[in-house]
């Protein structure tokens, strides 16, 4: 009998707040239509409670890129959001049907007996149509073009690692990466001790010229049921497999016509499913879907690139030769650092509105081409990049951010390779301030230029290892003083006016070496007057002294 077309027997999946990673309750294996839970804002850091899942869920590029990153030819779009910011609602959210608070009996209350803990509030989500309106939650964007598998840890199924990757293009390469995604997704859970309980599998494309959402759906179930083959072979079964395209879901789990239609379901319209709701509440933010973050890294075309190329070319010809020179090199990375500290506080005077286009372009407005071009080629010294990466929080913060990503921009024609540096100072302020989406967006784009550019892959495994940014911004922190401690001796002597010399003074005699005068005197050629104002003679009526 087909689980979709019961709902009296089926099992609904939940979410808790007890985890800083999204959890769900797994159905029943009498029971195969999972149901996707509510985020909720967890009390503890991650990694805090014991039963909370695990606390860095990997990606399937992450976990193979130990020895080297993913190859981009390979893994088009390997930007892989492993967790949603901060995808958790509130404690107190619930659903029709969930679990609420209990409240201790007053009658039988006692001064001596402790309150016993409430049960966590719970929210359900009930069939696939809720599951698939959860997907940008879960990840904090809308993952288009992507696979993305879900792994369930424990008996309650909590929602666990997740895996993201673009689709290839070339279908023979189908079955290598199912292979991959499926090892490494349920490899993870194995290292964490949490071995995934089930999977659910999406598959998310947008029509093609000419095409519609079902045929979307027929031209991936060869990759659907291939990554389902993979899953079964580790003995983990895939409870659900959905297809979103063209604002419709269809299952590939589910034969029944009557609940999945061959014309596919409409999504939820945005922000009125239970999962909009709880995420709202929790102050989550969904950030479009992936391609509009990537639109934002992009490296401009146009008249307005070669503009800018000819801008590099000729900051090329006049800094390159002073940075490979001793002397010369420290002022250039001076030079570099005051001018980026300059843009910095000039972005952060004029804040755009609008859309995340509008905003781009007033920023792109903000940088002449002479002053990106010094940047992006200062950027390019290590020890300058590091030093930038000095404004990662505070009022700094969004400012840099948006100067990292118009310097990104601005790496036209044969400087493509220069936009490393600045798309890996994009990922490592949005990680600083807690934008775990973003940074892997723009690691990902980073390492997709340059594969073995440690920076990046060091920050990319870290935010996939679910590492706290804290110890790092303290080490940047302890740097930047150290710096400024190193200078301050120098400016006031650089700084020092000279002070006007004073005519020096003879020296004086002290009273007791003075000599003293006749008994009764008080010292010698002491002059006294009488009570009418004469100056009175001294002895023997001398006058000498006038």
């Amino acid at each position: 009998m087909n689980p979709h077309s019961e709902p009296s027997k089926r099992t609904d999946i939940h979410s808790t707040p007890s985890s800083p990673n999204p959890s769900a309750e797994n159905p029943s294996h009498t029971s195969r239509t999972p149901h996707a839970p509510k985020p909720s804002a967890p009390a503890d850091p991650p990694g805090a409670s014991a039963t909370s899942g695990p606390t860095a869920p990997t990606d399937p590029t992450d976990a193979t890129e130990t020895s080297s990153p993913p190859d981009p030819a390979e893994f088009s779009n390997s930007s892989i959001p492993s967790d949603p910011t901060v995808p958790l609602a509130p404690s107190n959210l619930t659903a029709s049907t969930a679990s609420t608070p209990s409240r201790p009996s007053h009658a039988s209350a006692s001064s001596d007996t402790t309150k016993a803990p409430s049960p966590e509030a719970q929210v359900t989500l009930r069939g696939p149509a809720e599951l698939a309106d959860a997907l940008p939650y879960l990840m904090g964007f809308y993952p288009d073009d992507s696979v993305v598998m879900v792994a369930l840890n424990g008996e309650r199924g909590r929602f666990g690692g997740r895996v993201r990757l673009g689709i290839p293009t070339d279908t023979a390469q189908w079955p290598d990466v199912a292979d991959q995604l499926a090892e490494c997704l349920i490899s993870a859970g194995q290292e964490r001790d949490a071995r995934p309980a089930a999977i659910i599998v999406y598959l998310c494309q947008e029509p093609a010229a000419g095409e519609s959402g079902k045929d979307v759906k027929d031209r991936l179930r060869p990759l659907a049921q291939r990554l389902r083959t993979a899953c079964g072979a580790l003995d983990v079964p895939v409870l659900e497999a959905l297809c979103l395209s063209n604002g419709r879901f269809w299952s590939y789990c589910c034969p029944d016509f009557r609940c999945c239609p061959a014309e596919g379901t409409p999504m939820a319209m945005p922000g009125t499913s239970v999962m909009a709701a709880a995420a709202a509440y929790a102050g989550m933010q969904v950030r479009g879907s992936l391609k509009e973050m990537e639109a934002r890294l992009a490296i401009r075309t146009g008249p307005r690139a070669a503009e800018q190329e000819k801008a590099l070319d000729t900051a090329a010809g006049a800094l390159v030769p002073r940075m490979l020179r001793g002397e010369a090199a420290v002022a250039v990375r001076r030079d570099t650092l005051d001018l980026a500290g300059a843009m910095i506080r000039r972005f952060r005077q004029d804040t755009p509105s609008g859309s995340n286009r509008a905003r781009d372009a007033c920023d792109d407005a903000l940088l002449t081409d002479a002053e990106a071009a010094d940047l992006i080629l200062g950027l390019q010294d290590r020890v300058t990049r590091d030093r930038a990466a000095e404004w990662m929080d505070g009022s700094a913060a969004a400012p840099a951010l948006r100067l990292w990503r118009a310097l990104a921009r601005r790496c036209a024609g044969g400087y493509a390779e220069h936009a490393v540096a600045p798309l890996t100072l994009a990922g490592w302020v949005s990680w600083s301030t807690e934008d775990g989406p973003s940074a892997r967006v723009a690691l990902s784009r980073a390492l997709a230029i340059d594969p073995d550019y440690t920076f990046a892959q060091l920050l990319h495994r870290a935010i996939n290892e679910g590492l706290d940014p804290e110890p790092l911004r303290r080490c940047l922190r302890e740097q930047h003083r150290e710096a400024v401690s190193e200078a301050e001796p120098a400016a006031p002597a650089a700084t020092k006016t000279p002070q006007p010399t004073k005519r020096p003074r003879p020296n004086r005699p002290t009273p007791a070496a003075r000599p003293r005068g006749p008994r009764g005197g008080t010292g010698p050629g002491t002059r006294t007057t009488d009570g009418r104002g004469r100056r009175r003679a001294g002895r023997d009526g001398d006058r000498s002294r006038r």
